[in-house]
């Protein structure tokens, strides 16, 4: 009987030895919960907003793009595209990254004079985005006859969410979220 337990508790000792030696099992990322595609997000509607900025953030999960617009805005499209093209010219408008976004706004980038209400220093640099993990390059193509585009070049063709919030004030705000992955 002493053997016995003897043996046991030599069984217990090695068990709790390799326990605390035993490399522990890695963990994987945290899952975001995201469960957007790449298809198309849109809503169509004419509006009177003009845009007013744009700017960018960077979440733990995805990468996100504000268009800060005056006015209501409901009309826009939100699109991965073989290449952008500028309003009216069809220039192509090159971008960085492996995917290009293209996200038309139905609203303005000037107001009832003509007069610009959102021209940034360097259109085809229009947010400074380094560092991020999805994004590339931000590009502001212009505005024609009403709408406005913006081109944002991606590290990859990711799933991607549009939608629009109301305020401050009287403005309204598109965001578009391209998440870090699959």
């Amino acid at each position: 009987m002493t053997k016995r337990v003897l043996s046991v508790l030599a069984t217990c000792a090695v068990m709790l030895g390799l326990g605390l030696v035993a490399p522990t099992t890695a963990t994987a990322a945290p899952y975001c919960g995201i469960t957007w595609g790449s298809l198309p997000a849109s809503a169509t509607a004419v509006t009177s907003a003009q845009v007013e900025n744009l700017r960018s953030g960077r979440h733990s999960c995805f990468d996100r793009l504000v268009i800060d617009l005056e006015g209501d805005v409901s009309g826009y499209s939100v699109t991965y595209v073989s290449r952008v093209s500028q309003l009216g010219s069809g220039h192509r408008v090159p971008l960085s990254g492996a995917a290009d976004l293209a996200i038309l706004v139905e609203a303005r980038a000037y107001d009832d004079s003509g007069r610009a209400t959102y021209s940034p220093r360097t259109p085809s640099r229009a947010v400074d985005v380094d560092g991020y993990r999805t994004f590339r390059q931000v590009a502001f193509t212009g505005s024609f006859e009403g709408q406005t585009l913006i081109g944002l070049g991606v590290r990859a063709r990711l799933p991607l969410r549009a939608f629009v919030l109301d305020g401050p004030g009287d403005g309204s705000r598109l965001v578009v979220d391209v998440a870090h992955r699959w």
